[in-house]
């Protein structure tokens, strides 16, 4: 079995992005599962064009997208994907649309099909903080899940996907005056365990996990 793993390049004047440097932490065999990696672009023209390139290339299973939600304090594994670019800032290619789909013709949404729940449970058996998100933004991270799950939709080769948002590092954490944050090596782990889980489960746990508001 094997497992494509992507994180993002920084954006928004940052000089990290900590989806790709802990992407670039990950194991190269996580029990029987190998693991290839990728980066993608910080830019809704280029990114799921590199993502169905490696994902033409590595031939996966199971495909996780890792990006940034600065301000959040868990590893948010996303439910669903909108149809809808709006975006607060630019992208790295100074692109900023608002109110555009993702694909024109495409349905609202896509929801993940990753064992979410499984995978939240065995992120916090470990220690880890961790917690099924229902939104995964309007920006490329939201257009990478829901352009993922559009690829999977029609790809010849049976995969499952999904999207993990994690928050920011301790360095940036720093300059940004007490932003919640957590270390590298800490969301590497919870990759491997989103890997490892979803490797053995083709079915989730069914437990709740909706929020209020």
């Amino acid at each position: 079995m094997k497992a494509l793993v992507t994180g993002f390049d920084p954006f928004g004047g940052d000089k990290v992005n900590p989806s790709s440097l802990a992407v670039s932490r990950l194991r190269k065999k996580i029990g029987k599962v190998s693991v290839v990696t990728a980066v993608l672009p910080t830019s809704y023209a280029k990114s799921a064009k590199v993502l169905r390139a490696a994902i033409d290339k590595a031939k996966p299973d199971i495909v996780l997208c890792v990006g940034q939600a600065g301000g959040r304090t868990e590893l948010c594994l996303e439910r669903v994907g909108i149809n809808v670019q709006d975006a607060r800032i630019p992208d790295n290619d100074r692109k900023q649309p608002i109110d555009v789909p993702v694909r024109a013709d495409g349905p609202a949404a896509y929801f993940a099909t990753l064992p979410i729940k499984a995978c939240v449970a065995e992120m916090r058996k470990a220690g880890l903080p961790a917690v099924v998100s229902n939104t995964a933004g309007t920006f490329v991270c939201n257009h990478i899940l829901y352009s993922l799950m559009d690829i999977i939709e029609t790809h010849p080769r049976r995969m499952r996907g999904g999207f993990l948002h994690i928050p920011y590092v301790p360095e940036q954490a720093a300059r940004l005056g007490g932003a919640p944050s957590m270390g590298v090596d800490d969301i590497a782990r919870g990759i491997e365990i989103i890997v490892a889980t979803s490797a053995v489960r083709t079915t989730d746990i069914q437990t709740a996990e909706g929020r209020i508001s």
